[in-house]
């Protein structure tokens, strides 16, 4: 097969066309959709004739009646019968803006409302423009690339290499990124991991939803993974998209699998859920990170105050300058019930989500409400420079409402980002090209990549780290109270000049208010045998703060409840300085060797 990137190179030398007439920021309004056209016209070319002859015989029938005869004439979810192709468009020059739209027109219901999304019909006009005069090139340029020989898996990556092309020329924000394919795969080998019993069963259907799906990467893996595991399984795929031109490429892609492409709704998730009655067994999401929600926060707060746990953001809202969490609850809002089977979530997340907010506050309510019911199963630490727009650290959030019996109650850190202490990896103390390596060159901030190496290394690693379920090196499992802890006021009496404390109508000290101060206390402290227990406020405060402040107290009226995961804490390991001793050597081996430099120089 072709290799895809020959065929995205091959497509953004059109851009060569539009210099001049074209900002380098649009070139994707022309490009896109007829990647998208010639796509759709090389995999009906082969039945294309047999439509066009059966066409007097549904003369009568009715628009829909008609579409569903020619479809399966064409052998798809979709068909065109338009007397044009790509091949009969270069006949006509003179009239070839015409005889786009005539083309455009044939198709399907299904397939022409994919285009319209582009607002396709403005770029036809603007090259026809006698001024501009490039419509023709452009159509006789895109005949020339054959995009038959494509799978749904290497269009996809030609569609994800020609955005990020463009949103690098257009400055997009590190929002605007997608999502590396082996981290998807990364995803999908966990999400489906611990149900790989369940799934061998013949006839099988599930169902898998992403909630942000941009042009249906994660769709896409998703199904080609169930499929290869088990042929005779179904995945039907569910998704909503914000961005036209994304929103467009994924339904494209969906009617050519022969997925419901009416599963794929146009729209912001949060404002209008185009899937609000459906529930799904598994669910993948990479939504963008760092990205504010102002513009839907009237429509979320009244949810949130009028709904509560009744709707999707019961349990808090998130500061205004990051959306994630408020996707994972959508998500959760999308669970089957653990009775019929449960669900499965897999999302990626920045660090931010993992322990901003104090307790009381929206991403700490969010973080208590979901370790507290038990749903939390995993997350996974990835190295950074993974993704294209962005190189910072990210992480593998795995839930489930139907846990395992030796997953009850925990949650697993595995720690697959290798590490930047180069002195631990040359004197073999660490494996950790296991988890990564260098990428022959760079793409945007993409700088490595996670190889696909069996149980040995990289993706396969990664799985049998998560499925073996054991603490190592790489691993920890801990109880979901770890996480916990009391925000703590405490207080110190207020004294009157001559050092008396000064107390109230009731007898008790007064506190003085320049003298508060706040603890963090964890429900869990180690033991002297090395065991987590239980501890009460009361344990840590008579341990830790009277031997220092006799007087202090805590005022329980101000304590709140805090829950947040400090993953690189978990997995720090402290690195002894050097002894006096071997700094001596070094500093005496550096003298020797300028003595030795400087008596050369005067030899």
């Amino acid at each position: 097969m072709t290799n895809f990137k020959d065929k995205a190179n091959l497509i953004w030398e059109v851009a060569n066309l539009l210099r001049g007439d074209y900002r380098q920021s649009d070139y994707g309004k022309v490009i896109l959709p007829m990647t998208v056209l010639r796509r759709l016209d090389c995999v009906l070319a082969p039945n294309k004739q047999k439509v066009l002859d059966y066409l007097p015989k549904v003369e009568k029938l009715s628009d829909s009646a008609k579409d569903l005869t020619l479809n399966k004439i064409a052998g798809a979810n979709f068909h065109n019968r338009s007397q044009f192709d790509f091949a009969k468009l270069l006949a006509d020059p003179s009239h070839i803006a015409a005889n786009l739209r005539n083309h455009i027109n044939g198709y399907s219901a299904s397939a022409r409302e994919i285009i319209e999304y582009f607002n396709f019909d403005d770029q036809i006009e603007r090259m026809d423009d006698p001024k501009a005069d490039i419509l023709f090139q452009v159509v006789k340029k895109f005949a020339e690339i054959d995009l038959a020989d494509m799978d749904t898996i290497h269009m996809g990556y030609v569609f994800e290499d020609l955005i990020r092309r463009f949103a690098e020329q257009s400055n997009e924000t590190a929002g605007e990124h997608f999502t590396p394919r082996e981290v998807i795969k990364l995803m999908v080998n966990v999400l489906f991991n611990a149900d790989h019993q369940s799934l061998t069963q013949a006839g099988i259907v599930k169902t898998l939803y992403d909630p942000a799906c941009g042009t249906g990467g994660m769709l896409s893996v998703g199904e080609h993974h169930l499929t290869d595991f088990n042929p005779d399984a179904k995945l039907e795929v569910f998704g909503q998209e914000i961005n036209p031109e994304s929103y467009a490429i994924c339904k494209s892609d969906m009617l050519i699998k022969g997925q419901n492409p009416a599963n794929i709704k146009f729209g912001n998730t949060f404002t209008v859920d185009g899937l609000r009655d459906e529930k799904f067994d598994y669910m993948l999401s990479n939504p963008p990170f760092g990205v504010d929600w102002k513009k839907a926060q009237k429509i979320i707060t009244d949810e949130y105050n009028n709904l509560g746990y009744a709707g999707r953001f019961g349990a808090g809202l998130p500061r205004i300058n990051d959306g994630s969490l408020l996707f994972l609850q959508h998500m959760i809002a999308k669970m089957k019930p653990r009775e019929n089977g449960g669900s499965r979530i897999g999302i990626v997340f920045n660090g931010s989500p993992l322990f901003t907010g104090q307790a009381g506050n929206g991403e700490s309510n969010i973080r208590q409400w979901i370790i507290e019911n038990d749903w939390l199963e995993a997350i996974i630490a990835l190295p950074d420079q993974l993704f294209y727009n962005t190189g910072i650290s990210t992480y593998i959030w795995i839930l489930n409402n139907h846990k395992s019996a030796e997953r009850k109650g925990k949650i697993q850190l595995i720690n697959a980002t290798g590490s930047k202490d180069e002195e631990l990896i040359k004197a073999g103390k660490r494996d950790y090209n296991r988890f990564w390596e260098k990428m022959p060159r760079s793409l945007g901030n993409k700088r490595k990549q996670i190889p696909e190496n069996g149980e040995s290394k990289g993706i396969g690693f990664i799985t049998k780290l998560y499925g073996d379920f054991e603490e190592s090196e790489f691993v920890k499992i801990l109880p979901n109270e770890f996480f916990g802890y009391w925000r703590v006021t405490v207080e110190q009496p207020d004294k009157d000049h001559n050092g008396n404390i000064i107390t109230g109508r009731d007898g008790k000290p007064k506190a003085d208010s320049s003298l508060r101060d706040y603890e963090n206390i964890p429900f869990l402290q180690k033991a002297p045998n090395g065991k987590l227990i239980l501890q009460s406020i009361e344990e840590y405060v008579e341990r830790e703060v009277k031997p220092h402040l006799s007087g202090a107290w805590v005022d329980e009226s101000k304590t709140k409840t805090g829950y947040e995961i400090n993953f690189s804490k978990y997995f720090y390991e402290f690195k002894p300085l050097r002894s006096l001793a071997e700094i001596k050597a070094d500093i005496l081996a550096l003298e020797q060797s300028s003595l030795e430099l400087e008596q050369k120089v005067l030899d």
